[in-house]
């Protein structure tokens, strides 16, 4: 397990040059966030954050695990929709959750890849540090 005040992802969603939305652990409380830069590759970037209950971390779980199953069967992408009706049911449940509300927090993150990159219990393969300040 990391040290140094690291957090475990539990949800990976959007991956382009590196992690920039999913379900992590604040504080030890799951937590949205979302990156506030998509363009540019980042190892440090604000992030805005906001909580996830616990029935939304197993909603989002469980259409992770459609995913990773899809992927290693070599099936289309579920995302694509019409693939899979449980993973489309999922994302309307979803979809307005990942939306950050008003008050979301602005916290900056700072990566730690895990020993399993990319498996579906461990969040991508990610643990996060989150800061106040840059």
């Amino acid at each position: 397990m990391p040290r140094d005040d690291f957090e475990p992802v539990h949800v990976e969603l959007d991956w382009y040059d590196g992690i920039r939305s999913g379900i992590a652990a604040v504080d030890g409380v799951p937590h949205y966030f979302r990156s506030e830069n998509f363009t540019d590759l980042i190892d440090e970037g604000a992030y805005l954050v906001w909580p996830a209950d616990d029935e939304v971390l197993a909603l989002e779980r469980e259409q992770s695990a459609i995913y990773f199953a899809a992927q290693a069967r070599g099936d289309r992408h579920p995302g694509e929709g019409g693939v899979d009706a449980r993973y489309d049911e999922l994302e309307l449940l979803l979809e307005p959750r990942r939306e950050p509300p008003p008050d979301a927090r602005r916290l900056f993150a700072q990566w730690r890849h895990a020993p399993n990159p990319h498996q579906p219990d461990h969040g991508g393969g990610y643990w996060v540090r989150w800061r106040t300040t840059a």
